[in-house]
């Protein structure tokens, strides 16, 4: 695994969709991005590392325009703006995050044997809450019964 860091973009494959990213024309990104969370979102068997990589990055890039999101700051990320994306893009990029961190994700294996494991587990759900915040526990009765 060619990674140096816990961030979405901080190895080699997610470096390079980035790039890729800032080489395409500006209406191919979005197809782009999107390709990449289906993938990931419904694997055939097993998810890939290379396709989890790229899946973290690309939620990441929906997380940013999120209106309760921050922005991807990463030396590696993409350097060119990107068009606002569809709000659909958002359930994709929760679905592909679950596979991401699922047991079929060869990624999530890999991790689960590295000493920052735990922050990558955070990571990777801080990004799915901004997505589709956790709906908090009750404290009160909202009647009587």
């Amino acid at each position: 695994m060619g990674t140096w860091d816990i961030g979405p973009f901080d190895n080699d494959t997610a470096a390079d969709f980035a790039d890729d990213l800032d080489e395409a024309a500006a209406e191919e990104r979005e197809p782009m991005i999107r390709r990449v969370l289906k993938r990931a979102a419904d694997p055939a068997d097993c998810l890939h590392t290379p396709d989890a990589e790229r899946a973290v990055a690309a939620a990441a890039l929906v997380v940013a325009q999120h209106p309760a999101g921050e922005p991807t700051c990463s030396t590696y990320g993409p350097s060119e703006p990107l068009a606002e994306l569809p709000a659909d893009l958002r359930t994709l990029a929760v679905d592909a995050l679950d596979q991401v961190a699922s047991e079929l994700s060869e990624l999530a294996e890999q991790w689960a044997e590295a000493a920052n494991y735990s922050k990558w587990c955070q990571d990777i759900t801080r990004l799915r809450d901004v997505l589709d915040p956790p709906i908090p526990p009750q404290e009160e009765a909202l009647f009587d019964i």
